[in-house]
C-alpha cells in the first residue's frame, strides 16, 4: 500500500520526510472500489448486520476522535504531519484510511452517491461564499457583509447575487 503522500519511498530514504511538491491522490482504489473491498471483506466475515447507518456513524465518529489523537498537544509547526517520524506518518495513514472506509461504507448504506453529492454541496459553497466577499476570511456565509449570496440565490457570471431561485 503507498503511503500518505502516495509514495512511501520517500518515507523510507527520509526518515518521515515527505515531499514537500503539489500533492494529488493516486487515480485507484476509486470511491466505488474502496466501497467494494468493504463490502467484500464485511460480507466474508458476515459484519453486514453489524453494518446499520447509526453503528457506522459511531464506528466513523470513533475512527475521526483516534485521527485527532494524533494531533492532540502537538504544536502548530510549520509542516506539521509532513515532518512527523514514520511511525507517527504510518498511524496517520491507517486512521485516515479507517475514516474514508466508514464514510464510504455509511453513504453506500444510505445510498448516497458521494462523488456527486461532492459536486452537488461544491455548487452550494460557490454560492454562499462568493469569492469577492470571502476570500480571505474565515467567516461563516450567514456572517459575511450584506449583499452575500443566500442559498436560494445564484451567483451570476461577475459573482454577483441574481435574486434567481437557484434548482
Amino acid at each position: 500500500m503507498s503511503g500518505v503522500g502516495g509514495d512511501m519511498r520517500a518515507e523510507k530514504e527520509g526518515e518521515g520526510a515527505v515531499s514537500a511538491g503539489p500533492f494529488s491522490f493516486s487515480p485507484e482504489p476509486t470511491l466505488e472500489d474502496i466501497r467494494r473491498l468493504h463490502a467484500e471483506f464485511a460480507a466474508e466475515r458476515d459484519w453486514d448486520q453489524f453494518h446499520q447507518p447509526r453503528n457506522l456513524l459511531l464506528a466513523l465518529v470513533g475512527e475521526v476522535g483516534e485521527l485527532a489523537e494524533l494531533f492532540q498537544w502537538k504544536p502548530d509547526e510549520e509542516l506539521g504531519p509532513q515532518a512527523w517520524p514514520t511511525r507517527e506518518r504510518a498511524a496517520l495513514q491507517e486512521e485516515l484510511s479507517d475514516v474514508l472506509i466508514y464514510l464510504v461504507a455509511l453513504a453506500a448504506r444510505c445510498r448516497v452517491d458521494l462523488p456527486q453529492a461532492v459536486l452537488s454541496k461544491m455548487d452550494t459553497n460557490r454560492r454562499r461564499y462568493p469569492v469577492h466577499l470571502s476570500r480571505g476570511s474565515a467567516s461563516k456565509y450567514t456572517d459575511l457583509p450584506h449583499g452575500a449570496a443566500s442559498e436560494d440565490q445564484v451567483v451570476g457570471p461577475a459573482g454577483l447575487a441574481t435574486g434567481q431561485a437557484s434548482t
